[in-house]
């Protein structure tokens, strides 16, 4: 099994969501990855592409794209914060692209995550149709081992949330 087949499994368990909005994972070449949704399961009262469903996959591509680089599936991965810019509307196919983030931050993260079991970094990623940019994301991922019972049960206190 390939490793977009293996991380398109992985979410449709995880986020059970995915599978009602029709999401596949379309290719992930070590330097990105491309996660797709058809527009008639993530269509507005417009007949454009949901902007509910445009942010969803945007952040699904770097959930994606962390579990790939960290090879642990049981790590919980959550988004701190985001920020998105609809910049023109989707007509088409939805396609979410992550580009891995450069190498020095990426060591950064994995090695804080396997040394702490916590770890966060900045991802961005795009919404292209036909060439064109039409939307813009930026997220603080966090990804979570030891800590992923006790923020599911919230017996976290105040201080360990701020360090997240």
């Amino acid at each position: 099994m390939s490793p977009a087949q293996k991380i398109e499994q992985l979410l449709h368990r995880k986020i059970p969501i995915t599978r009602s909005m029709g999401v596949r994972v379309e290719d992930y070449d070590g330097h990105r990855l491309v996660v797709s949704a058809p527009l008639d399961a993530n269509v507005n009262h417009l007949g454009t592409a949901f902007g509910g469903s445009l942010n969803a996959l945007a952040v699904l591509s770097g959930y994606g794209l962390l579990w790939l680089e960290l090879q642990d599936s049981e790590c919980h991965i959550v988004i701190r914060s985001s920020s998105i810019s609809y910049d023109r509307p989707v007509t088409g196919e939805i396609r979410a692209i992550c580009v891995r983030p450069n190498d020095e931050a990426l060591a950064h993260f994995k090695r804080t995550f396997h040394e702490r079991g916590k770890a966060r970094i900045s991802l961005a990623a795009t919404i292209d149709e036909q060439g064109i940019t039409a939307v813009r994301f930026h997220g603080t991922f966090v990804a979570l081992r030891d800590l992923a019972q006790r923020v599911l049960s919230r017996s976290l206190d105040e201080q360990e949330l701020q360090e997240l």
